[in-house]
């Protein structure tokens, strides 16, 4: 399993840094918790906050991790942190995501430059014949209009360079083969035990009954290219600089 093999390696390390055990469900679970939580506010790297960068273990009023599930719980009185109606469980697993997060290492490449990078995203890149960015661009890949809001600049840079290290629920896809012999490559949206609902890169939808099929596969790797060799370090920083922009909100 890709993602296993991507955050196993983190288990290890995030042992430095915290005083409980963690398992990779309870990363995987927090970081759902955290990037429905906590984003708007700490931003997906953790550092949006003056004085707190969660993502590298900087902490103002925390150095444990039962201090840190205090926080989360109750909050802070008197600031624009505020408490959290989670369970036990869920908390912990919050935390668990935090120091995975300090302990998965940073983006190594240079600052970039936003404009420069959506240059090479719309040019070089060829980035739009897979993705959408505010109405513009391909079906085929994930809409990418608000991915800074959602992912680690650490984890745009390691789609860059090895996609096939995760690939995420939402970015399957899936290969078809009709009994009458057509066939089509799309993104799979929802698979039940009946039927496939999946959408083609014009943006179109399509169900297919099980039944009605010879065969149907996921693509084991991803249909997005490795960019090293491709483009430069420079380039790369420059093209996660302008997807760490995108925020959701088209800015001109």
């Amino acid at each position: 399993m890709r993602v296993a093999r991507f955050l196993t390696p983190l288990l290890f390390a995030a042992a430095l840094f915290a005083q409980h055990t963690y398992t990779l469900a309870d990363i995987e679970n927090g970081g759902r918790l955290y990037l429905a939580n906590c984003t708007v506010c700490h931003g997906p790297d953790g550092d949006l906050q003056p004085g707190v960068n969660l993502g590298r273990g900087k902490f103002r009023r925390a150095s444990s991790d039962d201090e840190l599930e205090q926080i989360i719980t109750k909050g802070i009185p008197g600031t624009g942190m505020p408490s959290h109606d989670l369970t036990p469980q869920q908390v912990e697993s919050v935390v668990a995501y935090l120091r995975s997060m300090a302990a998965s290492g940073h983006s190594t490449l240079p600052s970039g430059n936003a404009a420069r990078g959506k240059a090479i995203f719309e040019g070089k890149g060829e980035c739009l014949n897979c993705h959408r960015v505010h109405g513009s661009g391909s079906y085929s890949g994930p809409d990418l209009s608000d991915i800074g809001l959602v992912r680690r600049t650490a984890e745009l840079e390691k789609s860059l360079v090895d996609p096939n290290a995760e690939i995420l629920p939402d970015n399957r896809v899936v290969h078809v083969v009709t009994k009458d012999g057509k066939e089509m490559t799309a993104r799979l949206l929802n698979a039940d035990t009946l039927a496939l609902l999946v959408l083609d890169a014009q943006g179109q939808l399509h169900s297919y009954s099980k039944s009605d099929l010879r065969e149907y596969s996921l693509m084991k790797d991803s249909s997005m290219p490795s960019y090293k060799g491709k483009l430069t370090t420079q380039e790369m920083g420059d093209v996660v600089s302008y997807m760490a922009s995108l925020k959701g909100a088209e800015t001109r």
